[in-house]
């Protein structure tokens, strides 16, 4: 097989963003085949399988081939060995390692011999001539030596970072990664003149803080922010919020001052009559702690055991280089939320991912009782009243959104593929020659979109702009689980410019693994979400200009 033969093989099994062969939890099984999910899918434009030539990968064309050739999207755990047996084979680091080896042991030969054909090119008449090129040919030998351990530190660490979902990326525990080996060592330099042009996305949150520009510490608001807070004030004042007209105000972004009481409005958590809103907090809130009463304890019991172990390993990594997230209190508080609706739907489970989507929720409600900034604020110094208030209010929010997408998260994650699919079409009617150069270096949208999917953005774009984004969301009619398609197609035709220089699959998939975003603001959103509603506007109710 060529080299580039098997650096797409790497690729497919270590980057592809499908649940593969993650455990049973608690309900939440990953994709075996579908026949009917499969039959709609094929009757929606999906290709028979046809032969495939020699020595190039077999392009998959179903969702059951496809998780075939691609090995386990997620970590299961640090140091777990019973976990890490049933996780899928291709996740052992010693696989990893030795296909990373021929991997690099290709992208050598094929230096020689390019090598050798410019040797014949530029071939000295003389032999003094011939003595001058082979010292020559010294030097490049040796950073021909440090490129090719700069390409194995590459691939080795992105197929680290991308195997697992972690808190804030896709990131392997550091028991299993190859950080820090002798080997990597050596080509230090070398790889973070990689970043220079494709930064990784661990340090994004460390740039810009995680809150938008409307927060304590920034300039005085301008005349027109004053102008939209107080329209927003005047809309929430009334004996009877006009949900509508929140809605509109919203879309455009909401003022850090009345987020908090706008997202539980149009949530629907709290109901628009404002004299009925303390006594739905009161019995929403007690209703969430008679759950924990009820259900807690049961964290340990034989049946509940894997739910609760998998979300205990995942809340370390959810955002682990804010340090709000990583205090024990907040953790502990995450626990219970993601066990008690995993508890309470027993459909879907909980499934790794659902952690990133009480994060939003969480720092919004922290804001309705501090004005610092939140990324180091300790929670501990909060009222023990409010901090339970603070959860409660997360958990009906998080669970109102996960209402409207749960067939992304039930068995075999029917909704998911059904949004990758519609991406699919999506893109190849916007821009064809995006989509038909992604097809010419056989880049699946599975490999990428998934995550985009099933996180909703969140590992693509630092937490304040997802804060900015889910304003739009909450604002917009089916927010979440339709306008998100559009928001995803606009994202991705974003980057047309970088995904055209892109000329190989390696290239292709580490770019759109680790699209630099980590210096959007505001703005950059705002134009994404009319670019993305202008989509919605031309194809949401046109069926026949969406699908060829």
């Amino acid at each position: 097989m060529s080299g580039d033969g098997s650096k797409k093989q790497f690729w497919k099994r270590n980057t592809a963003k499908v649940p593969g062969n993650i455990q049973h939890v608690y309900g939440a099984q990953h994709p075996p085949f579908d026949p009917l999910l499969h039959a709609n899918l094929m009757k929606a434009g999906n290709k028979p399988p046809s032969a495939t030539t020699p020595g190039k990968p077999k392009k998959a064309t179903t969702f059951q081939e496809f998780e075939s050739i691609t090995s386990d999207a997620w970590d299961v755990g640090d140091d777990d060995d019973e976990l890490l047996a049933m996780a899928a084979q291709n996740l052992n680091i010693e696989v990893v390692m030795e296909t990373a080896n021929k991997v690099i042991e290709n992208h050598s030969k094929l230096r020689e011999r390019r090598q050798q054909r410019m040797d014949k090119m530029t071939e000295p008449d003389d032999k003094d001539g011939q003595e001058a090129h082979e010292e020559e040919e010294e030097e490049p030998d040796e950073e021909d030596e440090r490129e090719e351990g700069a390409e194995k530190t590459t691939d080795l660490s992105f197929s680290s970072e991308d195997l697992p979902l972690s808190g804030n990326r896709l990131v392997k525990s550091q028991s299993e990664a190859p950080v820090g080996s002798p080997k990597e060592v050596g080509v230090e330099q070398a790889v973070l003149h990689r970043q220079q042009s494709l930064p990784h996305r661990p340090v994004i949150p460390l740039v810009p803080r995680i809150v938008d520009q409307n927060t304590s510490g920034t300039p005085a608001m301008s005349e027109r922010e004053a102008s939209r807070l107080d329209k927003f004030r005047q809309v929430l004042a009334g004996p009877n919020t006009d949900l509508e007209e929140l809605r509109k105000l919203s879309w455009s972004g909401i003022p850090r001052q009345v987020r908090p009481i706008t997202w539980k409005l149009l949530s629907g958590y709290l109901p628009a009559n404002a004299e009925r809103r303390e006594s739905t907090l009161q019995r929403k809130r007690q209703e969430y702690f008679g759950f924990i009463e009820q259900y807690y304890d049961s964290r340990n019991d034989e049946h509940h055991q894997d739910t609760y172990r998998q979300i205990h390993i995942d809340i370390p990594r959810t955002n682990p280089l804010i340090p709000l997230f990583q205090q024990a209190s907040v953790q502990e508080i995450f626990e219970r939320i993601l066990f008690i609706w995993a508890i309470r739907h027993p459909a879907s489970g909980y499934v790794q991912g659902i952690n990133d989507l009480v994060t939003p929720f969480f720092v919004v409600y922290v804001f309705e009782y501090i004005e610092e900034e939140v990324e180091n604020f300790n929670v501990s110094s909060l009222q023990e009243e409010v901090l339970r208030n603070i959860e409660a209010d997360s958990f009906w929010c998080m669970s109102k959104l996960l209402d409207g997408i749960q067939d992304n998260y039930t068995f075999a994650q029917p909704g998911i593929q059904r949004k990758v699919k519609a991406l699919e079409e999506l893109v190849s009617r916007i821009d064809e020659t995006v989509h038909c150069h992604m097809q010419q270096y056989e880049v699946e949208y599975l490999q990428f979109a998934f995550r985009w999917m099933n996180n909703l953005l969140m590992r693509e774009l630092p937490l304040r702009c997802t804060i900015r984004l889910w304003d739009t969301y909450q604002a917009e009619p089916e927010g979440f689980s339709h306008f998100h398609l559009y928001v995803c197609a606009a994202f991705l035709v974003r980057w047309r410019k970088e995904i055209l220089e892109e000329k190989d699959f390696q290239g292709l998939m580490i770019l759109l693994q680790n699209l630099p975003t980590m210096h959007w603001e505001n703005e950059e959103v705002s134009v994404l979400l009319a670019e993305a509603y202008r989509l919605k506007f031309a194809f949401a109710d046109a069926p026949n200009h969406y699908k060829r």
